[in-house]
């Protein structure tokens, strides 16, 4: 249940980051109202609880959550947060933070990882795989011809619909699974049914308590839907407790450690900052795959081909991907993949080039999807799959991987390895 209009509204504008600092206009509570989740203990009813509370305490409820996480998503009067704080059903109430994304020819990063030599063979005409990936993102360009769109959600308020009006959840979406048809692009993955979750606007705008909303409802659906692999390229400020977020308070930690407990894997962006991931979530989380960026302009190892979209240098680490340090916690989750200069589906049935960590991810994610599907990932748990698709990708000759990556580092930084298709 969504939405639960239980007192008159009236509009503000919430200031969110994005990725060009524009503003994200949502229904607001009266002007003292910030926006803020409340997780409940277990065994606690959400929809019960959220409509009691709303009513006691005169504010409006957004979202509630019922398979990932128990609680709610509500604007609520500072004045009344120390109340609330003392019902015996709350397990903990966290401030609800803004997100932002992180951005037929056979693609150059699809060709970069073996795409053309896996089961499906990207690039050969034919092709597919029957496990379903979940865009966590802005959306999907449903009517895109070469995207195979199954269903999906939408945590705008406001909006039911999934459909794509930014442009970067289509452009994930093609690199993880455009068809491998006559036309446009293929992807690593082909015509892999997907999810469009919908948790960012089409300015790219979202929120915290947005964002678990979508990994809800991944979860409450992965098992009826065949989800095994959710995408997000998006991330915000925050830092990984090693507890699940039961140590820092973190929801959107709690509701991805029981989604994984579920048997989805999460592939998510490493974030664009040129800076340690530690201080990025989701990134920094030990649950997921941490996807790093690289450049690479032909999809040839080797390096010295020309930069085309960006002045990076081929066959390095994007200037602008995050990365971890050798030795640390995060490196253990740490992958790398092509993210720049990335042609994939765009808006209106179009193809667009951008870069970015966010572009790396899918390529990752689609990996993913073939892994289970060929059977070598088949009944393998989340953490399983993230130390296979690592130490396949380690496992490779030298000549494979790029400057930069763990055989050859840049300082203390670590990449990862280049994550490896052609042996699913």
């Amino acid at each position: 249940m969504r939405n639960l209009k239980l007192v008159r509204q009236t509009s503000v504008i919430l200031t969110a980051l994005t990725l060009n600092l524009l503003h994200l206009p949502i229904s607001a509570a009266p002007p003292a109202a910030k926006s803020y989740i409340v997780v409940l203990k277990s065994g606690t009813d959400s929809v019960e609880t959220a409509v009691e509370h709303a009513s006691k305490y005169a504010f409006d409820v957004d979202f509630t959550y019922r398979s990932a996480l128990k609680g709610y998503a509500a604007r609520i009067p500072e004045q009344r947060l120390s109340m609330l704080k003392n019902d015996p059903r709350v397990l903990f109430i966290s401030e609800d933070l803004p997100v932002r994304i992180t951005a037929q020819t056979l693609p150059t990063g699809v060709n970069r990882i073996q795409g053309d030599v896996s089961s499906t063979q990207s690039g050969n005409g034919s092709g597919s795989t029957n496990v379903a990936v979940a865009i966590i993102d802005t959306g999907i360009n449903t009517s895109h011809p070469d995207l195979n769109v199954v269903g999906g959600t939408s945590c705008i308020r406001g909006s039911k619909s999934y459909n794509d009006g930014n442009g970067h959840g289509t452009h994930v979406a093609g690199s993880v699974a455009a068809k491998d048809n006559a036309d446009g692009v293929v992807g690593v993955a082909p015509g892999t049914p997907l999810y469009a979750v919908r948790v960012l606007d089409s300015r790219g705008s979202g929120t915290t308590s947005s964002v678990i909303c979508g990994i809800d409802w991944v979860t409450a659906n992965a098992a009826s839907k065949n989800i095994k692999v959710a995408n997000m390229s998006l991330g915000g400020a925050g830092v990984d407790d090693g507890n699940c977020g039961k140590t820092n308070n973190d929801a959107q930690h709690q509701a991805i450690c029981n989604s994984v407990a579920a048997g989805v894997n999460y592939i998510v962006a490493a974030g664009n900052e040129g800076k340690d991931l530690a201080n990025s979530i989701p990134a920094a989380y030990n649950e997921v795959l941490t996807v790093t960026a690289i450049a690479d302009f032909n999809g040839q190892p080797g390096g010295g081909a020309t930069a085309t979209c960006r002045a990076d240098v081929d066959e390095t680490a994007a200037e602008f991907s995050n990365f971890t340090t050798i030795g640390s916690n995060d490196a253990v989750h740490t992958i790398a993949a092509p993210g720049v200069c990335i042609n994939s589906t765009w808006l209106n049935g179009g193809y667009n080039t951008i870069s970015g960590t966010s572009m790396a991810s899918p390529h990752v994610a689609g990996v993913a999807a073939l892994c289970i599907a060929s059977g070598s990932c088949a009944n393998m748990t989340p953490q399983q799959m993230i130390t296979k698709l690592r130490n396949d990708a380690a496992a490779q000759s030298t000549s494979y991987g790029f400057k930069d990556d763990p055989s050859a580092p840049n300082g203390n930084r670590y990449y990862g390895n280049l994550v490896y298709t052609g042996g699913y």
